[in-house]
């Protein structure tokens, strides 16, 4: 039975999720709008960011194993931590991504920005913000996998925190289609 904090603070973190798909939904619209008006410039889109699509779904791959084994009483530390590491991953390679894209003369802002560069940026850049709390959720998560707080019968907080990097990972994979495909 799930008890009235338990059920309040999941329709938050849902609450908190429709908001931040808001969000991204408004910014994606603002990309469609601003690249019908012209002057769009192409660009190669860096392999970077293939490889941190792959490396997010891993790591939600590895919280669904965590998650049946917690309902087995099994302890999941280690892959709480993996999924963290490779959250990390997923940064690094965002990291790499732009730095190619800077090498290819597209600019978040100043002489010779263009639109086309300034949304990726701006897109890509937001899910970073988004997702460091998702790492914040899944740091806690692995030191309390560590002290094997969860249990079949309390796994509240990991189950919070792998709603919301689920969500991340369904969010970055739409925009890494949106984003290279539009």
């Amino acid at each position: 039975m799930i008890l009235k904090k338990e059920k309040a603070l999941i329709q938050l973190l849902w609450v908190g999720m429709g908001s931040i798909g808001m969000f991204f939904a408004g910014l994606t619209s603002a990309h469609v709008v601003r690249k019908a008006e012209g002057n769009w410039m192409d660009f190669i889109f860096p392999n970077w960011f293939l490889l941190s699509t792959i490396t997010i779904i891993l790591s939600s791959i590895i919280l669904i194993i965590a998650l049946k084994k917690i309902r087995n009483n099994i302890s999941i530390h280690r892959l709480t931590l993996s999924a963290f590491l490779l959250g990390l991953i997923f940064c690094f390679f965002q990291i790499n991504g732009w730095k190619e894209l800077t090498e290819q003369g597209v600019y978040l802002t100043g002489q010779g920005s263009n639109a086309s560069g300034s949304f990726l940026y701006v897109i890509t850049l937001s899910h970073i913000v988004h997702l460091a709390g998702g790492l914040i959720a899944l740091f806690i998560i692995s030191i309390n996998a560590k002290k094997e707080k969860y249990n079949s019968k309390n796994y509240l907080g990991f189950k919070l925190g792998s709603t919301y990097w689920h969500f991340l990972g369904i969010l970055w994979i739409y925009l890494f289609f949106f984003l290279k495909y539009s």
